[in-house]
């Protein structure tokens, strides 16, 4: 059965790659909830433990807005959504940073409270298979084991945000993989404990709340910016998509343009194409013209879902810009 983004049919490498990654978000929650309840049977006293188990909870809000998304998005435009519903790749990513950053700054406040009060945290000790064991030891152990798999499945995760250019797969991946400072950073605090450094266990505890933090603000700052329309960006928001360039490149290089440029709005996973042409004098186009010059925009790249061309005397400021190229015969 083929798979659509709205108007736009996937390929079949591209529908192999949505489905492996929604496997791998059944995966990563899969492997959170033993991950929680592990954390949860060694919590102990410690603040840094109590502070990763909350992020290991938090680690749901991602995979279940990323298949959210991809549910509501997958639906065609309507005359109410003429645009189609995108956008709820947006809408996930601003709640999944929202939520991060509370969290992060509930837990700053709580993790810098323990400091400045001077807690000292207690970790006691457990009878395991007869033997009497410092539960201390079995929280270092229980971190140490669910550190490597996130790292692993976050870097598979990235390629797959690149090929499908969906934003809130690719926070998902950034924030698994930077779990094993989550880990580090736990196994420090507990270790603290142990021989005496009481202080350590707090400012663990700080260190991945600040972690925690940087998280949200940074997926915060590009959901909104997306959600303000702000030029279309790779999936990583490190720099302008290509596809804008492209399309005006092609524009420019037909025989009867005179010159060209492009605004591209980020809907999701896929772009809106507004190109404004100003015709050569005495080079009016047809309705063929147009028409063909639309189809070849749309086929290159599947991202293209809407593309408007716009005859007019003078390109708008907003456009992009760029060198003109040799025109076509």
């Amino acid at each position: 059965m083929t798979r659509h983004f709205g108007h736009n049919a996937l390929s079949d490498s591209q529908v192999a790659t949505l489905r492996r990654a929604i496997r791998l978000e059944w995966i990563t929650m899969g492997f959170l909830a033993i991950t929680v309840t592990l954390v949860a049977l060694v919590l102990g006293n410690s603040q840094a433990m109590k502070t990763a188990w909350i992020e290991d909870i938090l680690s749901f809000i991602p995979p279940i807005a990323f298949l959210i998304a991809v549910r509501v998005g997958s639906r065609r435009p309507t005359i109410e959504h003429p645009y189609g519903y995108h956008r709820s790749v947006g809408v996930g990513h601003l709640v999944a940073a929202v939520a991060l950053t509370t969290m992060g700054v509930v837990l700053i406040v709580d993790s810098g409270s323990s400091l400045v009060k001077a807690e000292h945290p207690t970790i006691g000790t457990v009878v395991l298979f007869g033997h009497v064991i410092w539960l201390g030891w079995l929280m270092m152990a229980v971190m140490a084991l669910t550190a490597l798999p996130p790292v692993i499945i976050g870097r598979i995760k990235m390629g797959l945000a690149n090929e499908l250019h969906d934003k809130v797969l690719y926070a998902d991946a950034d924030m698994n993989k930077a779990d094993w400072m989550t880990a580090v950073g736990t196994i420090i605090g507990v270790a603290g404990v142990g021989l005496g450094l009481w202080w350590l266990d707090s400012a663990a505890a700080l260190f991945i709340s600040g972690s925690i933090l940087h998280d949200g603000l940074k997926n915060m700052k590009g959901a909104v910016l997306d959600l303000m329309d702000e030029r279309a960006k790779t999936f990583d928001d490190r720099r302008p998509h290509p596809v804008a360039g492209e399309v005006q490149d092609y524009l420019r290089g037909l025989a009867w343009v005179k010159d060209a440029g492009v605004r591209v709005r980020d809907e999701g996973h896929v772009f809106h194409v507004e190109a404004f042409i100003v015709p050569r004098f005495g080079r009016a186009p047809s309705l063929k013209h147009l028409s063909e010059a639309r189809e070849a925009c749309a086929a290159m790249d599947w991202r293209v879902q809407d593309i408007v061309l716009i005859p007019v005397d003078s390109l708008p400021d907003t456009v992009e810009s760029g060198r003109r190229r040799r025109s076509r015969p």
